[in-house]
């Protein structure tokens, strides 16, 4: 009889020992190589389940070692999309199940350098969960922006934003990039990021911006006007130029981009005679005085840094006109009316002969 006890004994130990190997090794990490998988546990889905999909995936090496486990400890899982590794833990995989340390999604946008505020918020509006008029609520809205102004990082918002006769009072301020955001994201946090990269951008200049005794917004508003009417950097900055030396000589800037958001219109629409004669504060072709010496009162589109650089450091030129070539972008600048006139006359009909 004593033998009988002591070899049933023996094997009740050699069985505990080989279920504790059995267990250790099943909670124990699959792989040490990290392989992100995502991992999906649906609403209602039973610990036996979840056990189960885990070891189909290969994320774990037993489906009954983790049941050991949760048989004995309570543990809330929360449904949803996990990251989750075989190098990882059972365990670990479970804190992450019951804290929620869900997938969080992404949404890329690329928005475009000289394009409008309006033109942003279609491209996020289709991306997003909300309306383009609610991001243009948004960024109109007064007391927002005030809360925004009193934020230190964003030094370059100035109470000149807030004119009743700026039509979108962030229009030049969102810096045109590539973006990543949370496909939960709101108005306000894209908005925010947006600015945060315009600071990015601006910080290096800050101190010279202080010191030229010019405002952060006239610079803003002659680089959104120089990234509509030049493609590269040297002609922006011949375009800057021209600007400043037209400012200095009282002279009106004469500038079709701006007649054309002063309308509402875009860049290949057609000018009518009431247009370019339309009183509004962005529209600098006009010619009974109002407009000289003067820029519109605001950016017309978000420029680019390098039409940034091109306010910031005009070339050193003595031009006071210049016309592109809207078939091949090439800009032209001339020092005096005659030498315009010419090469208007010259380029006219050009695409149709191209």
């Amino acid at each position: 009889m004593k033998k009988v006890v002591i070899i049933l004994s023996v094997i009740l130990l050699v069985t505990l020992f080989a279920c504790g190997g059995f267990y250790l090794w099943g909670i124990g990490p699959k792989s040490k190589e990290e392989n992100i998988v995502t991992f999906v546990i649906e609403p209602g889905s039973t610990k036996t389940t979840i056990a189960k999909n885990l070891e189909n995936a290969g994320l774990i090496r037993s489906e009954y070692a983790l049941d050991i486990y949760l048989f004995f400890t309570r543990i809330n899982i929360q449904a949803g999309e996990y990251l989750l590794s075989p190098n990882m833990t059972p365990i670990e995989m479970l804190k992450k199940f019951e804290n929620g340390d869900i997938k969080i999604n992404t949404t890329t946008v690329t928005l475009i350098e000289g394009q409008r505020v309006s033109d942003y918020a279609e491209i996020l509006s289709k991306n997003f969960d909300f309306t383009k008029e609610e991001f243009m609520q948004t960024v109109k809205d007064p007391t927002y922006l005030n809360t925004l102004m009193e934020q230190e990082e964003y030094w370059f918002l100035t109470k000149e934003i807030l004119n009743s006769e700026i039509y979108v009072p962030l229009e030049g301020y969102l810096y045109p990039d590539t973006y990543e955001f949370l496909e939960t994201a709101t108005p306000k946090d894209i908005i925010e990021t947006l600015l945060k990269h315009t600071g990015e951008k601006l910080n290096p200049y800050k101190e010279k911006i202080e010191q030229s005794g010019k405002s952060i917004h006239s610079y803003l508003t002659i680089a959104s006007m120089v990234e509509k009417e030049a493609n590269t950097l040297e002609d922006r900055k011949k375009a800057s130029q021209v600007f400043y030396k037209r400012l200095e000589l009282n002279m009106s800037l004469g500038s079709d981009v701006t007649t054309y958001y002063g309308v509402g219109k875009t860049m290949g629409d057609d000018l009518t005679y009431s247009d370019i004669y339309n009183h509004n504060p962005y529209n600098t072709r006009l010619t009974d005085g109002t407009m000289n010496g003067k820029l519109p009162i605001g950016p017309i589109a978000n420029p680019s840094i390098e039409s940034i650089e091109a306010a910031l450091e005009p070339s050193e030129t003595n031009f006071l006109f210049f016309v592109a070539n809207v078939c091949t972008g090439e800009v032209f600048f001339q020092e005096n009316v005659y030498d315009f006139n010419n090469k208007v006359y010259e380029l006219q009909g050009i695409c149709e002969k191209n």
